[in-house]
């Protein structure tokens, strides 16, 4: 038998263990909910997905009723919002997500932890939306990666219906900093991946332009923007005109074929400077010729070439709303711009050993001609010769009609060896070739197609500048003849004589009439003279017009 007194006290005392085993149960149970919370959390390297585990951990650990995470952005608002506990038609009915003002903004100029009893009469508060669920007990703590703040995690709405306590602000730190190390992990595994993404497209590219695909800066463009996540890409030229450029292909908005001036647009400074460009408020830095309408973020690449006279920018664009680009994107798009000029640069060599092998191939083909066909028909042209010497006058007249058949053959043969060795300027159709297209296009007009005949390595010799002009004398001497000579003949000569290009036109028309009111005589004559050349009309013996025109090689 125990006095009264002593038995109170001893009941008092089992009641206190009673609380404080009560109190260490609770305690390992959140501790152990803490462990569940920051397994959830480094389950998933996806940051996307890790963003809303860490959201939906927080809110089973602290017995929230809803949650949310604020991404931080360089201009102290909230760039993304992931939330729980809301169910999609109260979301849709709020409308826009938080951008960061009143008890969300103090977090985020000063990231500290943060308890509110009641939101609605905090000094910062400024109201919920209409068809916002209501709530009044909130707390907030930062979350840092790398000494940087990410965001911030809030919690509103206990379950139980009490405040949070101090202890439920040291577990939401304590999961803070398990986040803070997920999501640098998760950061880390999205580059590496994003990085692995572009090396796999420059090697892709790399293999379809050696390919020789139909449209390689198409499939440059597609790709680039695929491998970005952009909404917009596009190639950049600058042409001759060092002033402007042009969009060469565009991907995500129609701005192929406009004209970009390098002075005041993106592109016009990574032309400049030979260096990426960024630029977060596309719509103010670049000029609206280069980007698409909604495009916010744009990136200006260049693609560094060994030749000037081909370089190029590459434009990737976001639109606006969406999470700009990084620096670690310009490293990569232009990591991947090196690897496209250099594949571009090494496609156009193999091109060119290619065409060296023609060359050399129809080379061979043109000695072979020259050294064995040729000299083969001069020697059975002589023997003819000889024979006809002896023969009776209408044998004579026969076996000289067959030299002249040989040699007409001979001069076909050596034009043939003329376009063999001058077809190095592949980039370009033959000149014989053009001569003879304008001729049948003049059917029409004369009722006869002209006889065209071409000498000498005009390929080989005649710049592009000078084929322009030489194509422009044809074209207007027989234009001339269709309007004015009414012949039935026309010959055009086109040779190569003492370092000049000569044409020689002449028909049996009716001759030169009032040729000082023809300006396109005077054309051909100020053409002639403004390349150091020499032009001359004449009326041949037998009648009709003769028309020669020279300039030097």
């Amino acid at each position: 038998m125990f006095p009264t007194v002593a038995r109170l006290e001893l009941d008092e005392l089992l009641t206190q263990l009673v609380e404080r085993a009560q109190d260490v149960l609770a305690t390992q149970g959140r501790l152990r909910g803490l462990l569940r919370a920051n397994r959830m959390v480094t389950a998933d390297l996806r940051l996307p997905t890790l963003l809303r585990l860490v959201v939906e951990a927080a809110c089973q650990l602290l017995d929230a009723r809803y949650g949310a995470l604020g991404v931080v952005a360089p201009d102290r608002t909230l760039e993304e919002f992931v939330h729980v506990g809301m169910d999609p038609d109260v979301v849709a009915r709020i409308g826009h997500l938080p951008t960061g003002r009143g008890v969300l903004g103090v977090l985020i100029d000063d990231p500290q932890p943060r308890r509110v009893d009641d939101i609605s009469r905090d000094r910062n508060a400024v109201g919920f939306p209409p068809g916002h669920p209501p709530m009044q007990t909130f707390l907030g703590v930062p979350i840092t990666v790398r000494g940087e703040v990410f965001g911030n995690l809030y919690l509103t709405e206990k379950r139980d219906g009490r405040a949070f306590s101090a202890e439920d602000e040291e577990l939401a730190l304590a999961l803070a900093a398990t986040v803070g190390v997920a999501i640098d992990n998760a950061r880390l595994f999205d580059e590496a991946q994003h990085r692995h993404q572009w090396m796999s497209a420059s090697a892709e590219v790399t293999h379809e332009l050696m390919a020789s695909p139909a449209d390689p800066i198409a499939l440059v463009v597609e790709r680039a923007r695929t491998t970005a996540r952009a909404d917009y890409a596009a190639m950049v030229v600058r042409g001759r005109d060092t002033a402007t450029a042009t969009v060469e292909v565009a991907a995500g908005a129609d701005t192929a074929g406009n004209a970009i001036p390098l002075d005041g647009s993106l592109a016009g400074r990574a032309f400049a400077g030979q260096r990426p460009v960024l630029t977060g408020d596309a719509p103010t830095d670049a000029c609206e010729q280069e980007r698409g309408p909604e495009t916010g973020c744009l990136i200006a690449v260049p693609l560094r070439a060994s030749t000037d006279a081909d370089r190029r920018v590459l434009l990737l664009g976001r639109a606006g709303g969406r999470q700009p680009f990084r620096a670690a994107d310009v490293d990569l798009a232009s990591s991947f711009a090196g690897h496209v000029a250099v594949a571009l640069e090494l496609a156009r060599s193999v091109s060119e050993r290619e065409r060296l092998v023609v060359l050399a191939d129809r080379g061979r083909i043109a000695r072979d001609l020259h050294d064995h066909v040729i000299q083969r028909m001069f020697a059975v042209a002589l023997g003819i010769q000889d024979v006809a010497q002896y023969e009776q006058t209408a044998n004579a007249d026969r076996l000289n009609g067959f030299v002249e058949d040989i040699d007409a053959t001979i001069k076909d043969i050596r034009r043939s060896i003329f376009e063999l060795r001058g077809s190095a300027q592949l980039g370009r159709g033959t000149l014989r070739a053009a001569f003879e297209k304008i001729a049948a296009d003049s059917e029409t007009g004369l009722g006869f197609v002209p006889v065209v005949t071409c000498a000498g390595p005009l390929d080989t010799v005649v710049s592009d500048t000078l084929a322009a002009d030489v194509l422009a004398v044809v074209r207007e001497a027989v234009s001339n003849a269709a309007r004015h000579s009414r012949a039935t003949t026309m010959r055009i000569d086109v040779r190569l004589e003492d370092d000049a290009v000569v044409v020689e036109a002449e028909d049996d028309g009716v001759g030169i009439g009032n040729a000082t009111r023809s300006s396109g005589l005077t054309n051909l004559r100020e053409r002639a003279e403004s390349l150091g050349g020499t032009f001359a009309l004449a009326v041949p013996a037998g009648g009709g017009t003769q028309l020669r025109w020279s300039a030097p090689i």
